[in-house]
């Protein structure tokens, strides 16, 4: 004997809800979000779009997506073992930044005994990233399997500084005759990292990061086809760049998202190519008071990448805000990625978000929202116009305001923070780092400076 049970009509469901609500109306409950999409407290068939399938389509040694760790240092014997200690400790792949990046000698102690042919290697080097790429070329003595990932993004470096040594279109050009001049020895390598991580990391929303990614994407693979790249090579040299933070849900829908809107860009080129995306964690949703429940914040986002269907998921430690992250907040970094791995198992499904009638609906909103935003910095001329104007600053401005105004007036919340606030907080220890620079030459932007939402509730601690 089969049982069915009756589904309520849509006036049966309003009518519960306003009683659990004592009397308030329904409408209460949907939320608006930096990009004006609304947020709905209940989803059905007919308000969700045609269903999202957004599987990974590569994975590292029978992995769901690639622990990728990221190592910052000058000294190279201490880089080595830090790179060597990550990948014993269970990293697939390893991001270099700091001055072992500045000559081949260098990186080459850096990186002994890594098999570039087995453990993929990646550079954070900034407006520096082509020299970064030919001392990594030259390292891997023209070995066709070596896997680098030259991670070229001078926009990057142009946006969050405000500025180049010079005009940036040099800079970008510069970085499409690298990847051309390296593309024939290392058929396996990738050569640019198109990221909206700027945007994010200064307060942008969803949308805003999405566009200024798809933008960036655009200007590379144009950049790399004229200086010779065969479009295909240029787009299969792409890689894309997201971030994720303890909003979950809109960190995988956005990981989604981004894959919808490099169907659209890769089609527009005449070669659709599978998307290779990057999801890193924000650094804008960690506390410096109180750094420990950055534990849970980072955990949201390794899941939200994941389970959102990256390629590569990297987390930062949980003492960033303080510092530069020691081998005990590197060592819960990596952990906290294998236990999502290997004890949830949260990568056995190929696409676990399928059949949420609201992640799809909100994978839909968060494209469209990106490629609104893509087309509105095209009508400003492309990337660099937009930058150069400061169109697309003023707009993250925006929400950066509204970001701050929701967290004073309570409307969001952070543990540890502005909730659940510890009075007696344990010290972290970190590394020292060498201070940022401020940004030299005859090109300027209005900056995208980064913040942390935790900094106006921390005061002297920030």
């Amino acid at each position: 004997m089969t049982q069915t049970f009756p589904i309520p009509s849509p006036a049966d469901w309003r009518v519960e809800a306003e009683k659990a609500l004592k009397g308030k109306p329904v409408e209460g409950l949907v939320h608006l979000d930096a990009d004006h999409l609304t947020t709905r407290p209940l989803y059905g068939r007919a308000n969700a779009s045609e269903a999202v399938f957004a599987p990974r389509v590569s994975d590292a040694d029978g992995r769901a997506w690639d622990l990728r760790t990221q190592v910052e240092g000058d000294d190279p014997d201490a880089v080595n073992a830090t790179v060597l200690a990550d990948l014993e400790g269970g990293a697939a792949s390893v991001i270099l930044s700091g001055a072992v990046l500045a000559d081949s000698e260098p990186l080459g102690r850096a990186l002994a005994g890594v098999a570039m042919e087995l453990a993929p290697v990646a550079l954070d080097a900034g407006i520096d990233g082509p020299d970064a790429a030919n001392a990594l070329a030259v390292l891997a003595k023209g070995a066709p399997r070596a896997l680098l990932m030259f991670h070229m993004d001078p926009l990057t470096a142009f946006a969050a500084a405000g500025g180049s040594p010079r005009p940036i279109e040099a800079h970008v050009e510069l970085a499409a005759n690298t990847a051309a001049r390296h593309a024939g020895a290392y058929p396996e390598a990738t050569f640019f990292l198109a990221t909206g991580r700027a945007a994010h990391e200064a307060g942008g929303s969803a949308g805003q990061e999405l566009g200024f990614a798809a933008a960036a994407a655009a200007t590379y693979v144009k950049a790399a086809v004229a200086a010779g790249l065969p479009v295909e090579r240029a787009l299969s040299g792409t890689v894309l760049g997201v971030s994720v933070d303890a909003e979950y849900f809109d960190g995988l829908a956005k990981v989604r998202a981004l894959r919808l809107i490099w169907r659209s860009i890769s089609k527009a080129f005449g070669h659709e190519t599978p998307a290779r995306i990057e999801a890193r964690s924000s650094r804008r949703m960690l506390a410096a008071k109180d750094p420990w429940p950055n534990l849970l914040r980072l955990t949201a986002a390794g899941f939200a990448g994941a389970v959102g269907g990256a390629d590569a998921v990297v987390l930062d430690g949980f003492s960033r805000a303080a510092g530069r992250p020691d081998a005990f907040a590197r060592r819960a970094a990596r952990n906290t990625q294998l236990i999502l791995m290997e004890e949830a198992h949260i990568g056995r499904v190929a696409d676990p978000a399928a059949g949420s009638w609201y992640l799809d609906h909100r994978t839909r909103d968060l494209a469209e929202a990106g490629w609104a935003e893509f087309q509105r910095i095209e009508r400003e001329g492309g990337i660099v116009a937009s930058l150069r104007g400061g169109a697309l600053q003023s707009r993250v401005a925006a929400s950066r305001a509204a970001g701050k105004a929701a967290l004073a007036d309570g409307g969001g919340q952070m543990v540890g923070v502005t909730k659940f606030v510890d009075a007696d907080v344990r010290p972290v220890s970190v590394e020292a780092s060498a201070p940022e620079l401020p940004a030299t030459g005859g090109d300027r932007c209005p900056p995208l400076p980064p913040l942390r939402w935790a900094e106006a509730f921390e005061g002297e601690a920030a």
